[in-house]
């Protein structure tokens, strides 16, 4: 190593005890003139410590973790030889320890004009801290994955010899968001959240284990994955049902004599498809890499329905193509089939838009979980009477309370009010379901 240079942490202004957050090579590989060696930061910036020359690392003399001022020495190179084409190797031994948020990043290289779509892979319950290592980014890149929990290991590189800038960061992030995806842990969607400890109940008192029944543990991934996934947006509002349910109380007995239960569901499914008309955004759904909306010209409405063994939502198909009484027929149908255990995988597929009533149980103003693939879906509470202001007087009306949440994505706070202001205007009026 006669021939060996030093090379030392060169002139960074006025920082002193800099912590090493990254090594970037390894002994024995080759590196060409300004190839980054390792990685430092301060509290107010992330710097690189080029190579001085082309050469061979020989020895490395700090790890990640140490402080360093202008002039520590960093690693002995072996000059001479061109570095391969490839990008350097980074160092696998040292796994790289979450780092605190910089104030200023370093600009990153700048896309191709070509750039590839991120491959969208499975998400992973932790970041590969070996394969994070290896990753083609720059500092600032590494740092910002790093705030996102992103795994940089998974992402495709569209920059000069694929490597890896912010807006790869951030399509990455954008397809597995937008993606539908089975049921996940807390680290799913390409995020490293901290994993839920467990705790021994029975140092505090008895306690008894009960299973959970087969269908909360099917459906409970994809509520969490939908809350997770989709930002909700929920509208609250009262809808005036004083003539609707006169009327319904008036046809329930008729209905009954032919063995037919008249319930309000079937009105709020009649009015819900009166309002999807009116603002068809209700009724799409995203396409999977989220940049184009899919509009549904049929009207398919998911009933919420609460059994013995949990939450199922059988689907009600062509709501517009048939009659208040043919409803109610299919919905006594589909309520004795479950009863009985009786329910297939099509009757819970095909949805447009879900309505989940608590009417029959009681409270008011509640956050639905949206049904995914679905962007929106109707809460409804029990009716109460209350006293309403007529401009001369204030008159008891049936007040039906509404909660409407939707996805932000597709649908704004302004769309959003105006389709909760319209379904209630149906409600109020039922002539309108005739139009």
């Amino acid at each position: 190593m006669a021939n060996a240079i030093e090379v030392k942490v060169p002139d960074i202004g006025d920082f002193k005890n800099i912590p090493v957050i990254e090594i970037l090579v390894k002994p024995g590989d080759t590196v060409n003139a300004e190839d980054p060696l390792v990685t430092l930061e301060s509290d107010k910036a992330t710097m690189e410590v080029p190579s001085p020359a082309a050469g061979v690392v020989k020895e490395i003399r700090i790890k990640v973790g140490d402080k360093v001022s202008e002039g520590v020495l960093v690693l002995m190179l072996e000059p001479g030889g061109e570095a391969q084409a490839a990008a350097p190797k980074a160092a696998s031994a040292p796994a790289i320890p979450a780092v605190p948020v910089a104030a200023a990043p370093q600009p990153v290289t700048p896309p191709s004009p070509a750039k590839p779509a991120p491959v969208a892979v499975p998400a992973a319950a932790a970041v590969d801290e070996t394969a994070f290592g290896k990753a083609h980014a720059s500092p600032s890149v590494r740092r910002f994955a790093r705030e996102l929990g992103v795994d940089l290991s998974r992402v495709k590189g569209s920059g000069p010899k694929d490597r890896l800038v912010k807006d790869d960061v951030q399509s990455f992030v954008k397809s597995e968001l937008s993606r539908p995806r089975g049921s996940e842990g807390g680290g799913g969607f390409g995020f490293n959240l901290p994993a839920m400890q467990p705790v021994d109940f029975s140092k505090f008192g008895p306690v008894t284990t009960q299973p959970l029944s087969r269908i909360k543990k099917l459906s409970g991934g994809f509520l969490h994955r939908n809350w997770v996934s989709i930002p909700h947006v929920t509208q609250h509002d009262e809808a005036d049902i004083t003539e609707l349910e006169a009327f319904r109380k008036t046809q329930s007995e008729e209905a009954k004599k032919s063995g037919i239960k008249f319930t309000m569901l079937g009105f709020l499914m009649k009015a819900a498809v009166v309002a999807l008309k009116q603002f068809p955004e209700f009724n799409a759904s995203l396409s999977p890499d989220g940049e184009s909306l899919v509009l549904k010209n049929y009207f398919h409405i998911g009933v919420a329905v609460d059994t013995p063994g949990g939450l199922v939502v059988p689907v009600i198909r062509d709501v517009d193509k048939k009659g208040l009484l043919e409803i109610a027929r299919e919905l006594g149908d589909l309520s004795g089939r479950m009863r009985n255990g009786k329910i297939s995988p099509a009757d819970l597929q095909g949805g447009c838009f879900s309505i989940s009533s608590l009417g029959g149980i009681g409270g008011t103003f509640f956050t639905p979980i949206i049904n995914a693939p679905e962007v929106a879906i109707l809460g409804v509470g029990k009716a109460v009477m209350k006293p309403v202001w007529n401009g001369k007087e204030f008159v008891p009306r049936l007040m039906l309370p509404l909660s409407l949440s939707y996805d932000h994505r597709v649908i704004d706070g302004a769309l959003g009010a105006r389709f909760s202001t319209y379904l209630t205007t149906v409600l109020s009026d039922i002539r309108r379901l005739v139009l």
